[in-house]
């Protein structure tokens, strides 16, 4: 018998209320790096709003079973032919995206996000929720030594999509900035904010007590409830929730030219009539724009890590062995969060 790994894998698409053990821990075959791959040995992967989306159908597999996460660090255990720019024992990230063709126009404007045949790490290929994974060596980043395992995993995602959301802002120094819900990616932008752009004003709709808390004690001028109304009208607002309602209120909270954009790659059904109450003259009037965020590309992951490192920008986590992935979805389901949660794998 070959070499063995343990991980916790998803075999059946289920909503949590009916299913709150969806990942089972199992003994799997290591996986063999093919060419231009590389093996990891995983040390942290975290923990996201994603892998619900997942879970639940909104954004199912197209097989299962498969292993989720997409934030992983580990070190590099295996070459496969080819791989000349990785060394045995480089301690590496893997983000949500896998690979790309390389090939198509929007490869070569370096926006693989974007490219028809993306692929998702822990979606479309097995990710990090387990002892070893493989992954294209282009796509694997080097990860600073200033940030430990467990730091540097939530950076891959939250930290990298918060990012693009930021740049899509077109955001400058001393506009106002609305941040709709407070989890693992919100808290990474305003630490951004406070760093680049010292003059902004932050102000945070979030629906539970502790996440406005939060959010107070990392320097948000203003935090409320998502359905208050700002001091102020804004300049741009990053919505990071799974739910529509939030849109109707961030648009009504911008101020003309406002900019609104959407970190989230799906949204839930169950207040998409909240849509058919949006007023124009009210909501979207006067020039305001809505951008959607479609994944990341390479770029975004490294000049994050880059920019992370600089700070130093730290993510706040909760840590969770392995075998605890499903108390960890759901405590994320039930939005008990403070930072980002972070599966301890090695």
């Amino acid at each position: 018998m070959g070499a063995t790994m343990h991980a916790m894998v998803l075999s059946k698409l289920a909503a949590l209320e009916d299913n709150p053990e969806p990942l089972t821990l199992v003994e799997l075959p290591a996986p063999e790096p093919g060419d231009g791959e590389i093996r990891i040995r995983v040390a942290a992967c975290g923990v996201c709003h994603t892998e619900l989306d997942e879970i639940e159908g909104r954004t199912p597999p197209p097989r299962l079973p498969v292993v989720l996460g997409h934030q992983v660090v580990g070190r590099v255990d295996a070459l496969g032919r080819g791989v000349r720019a990785i060394r045995e024992g480089d301690r590496v990230g893997v983000a949500w995206i896998f690979s790309a063709c390389g090939r198509c126009k929007y490869c070569l404007e370096e926006n693989e996000n974007l490219c028809p045949w993306f692929r998702a790490t822990g979606r479309d290929a097995n990710g990090g929720y387990a002892e070893l994974m493989t992954v294209p060596a282009a796509f694997a980043h080097p990860i600073p030594d200033v940030f430990s395992d467990l730091q540097a995993a939530p950076l891959l995602c939250a930290g990298a999509i918060g990012y693009r959301s930021l740049k899509l802002t077109r955001l400058e120094d001393g506009e106002s900035l609305g941040l709709t819900g407070f989890g693992a990616s919100a808290h990474l932008v305003l630490k951004m904010v406070r760093h680049r752009y010292p003059a902004t004003r932050v102000y945070v709709f979030a629906r539970s007590e502790g996440e406005r808390e939060f959010a107070r004690e990392l320097g948000a001028v203003w935090a409320g409830d998502s359905t208050d109304e700002p001091p102020e009208k804004l300049a741009a607002i990053i919505d990071t929730t799974p739910a529509w309602k939030t849109v109707v209120g961030a648009l009504r909270s911008l101020e003309p030219k406002g900019r609104l954009v959407i970190n989230a790659i799906r949204k839930e059904e169950r207040d998409k009539g909240a849509l058919l109450r949006l007023d124009y003259a009210r909501d979207l009037w006067m020039e305001k724009e809505i951008k959607s965020v479609a994944n990341v590309a390479r770029s975004d992951v490294g000049e994050l890590l880059a920019l992370a490192a600089d700070i130093p920008l730290a993510a706040e986590t909760q840590e969770f062995p392995l075998a605890a992935a499903n108390e960890a979805l759901q405590e994320l389901k039930a939005r008990r969060i403070r930072g980002a949660k972070v599966l301890r794998v090695a």
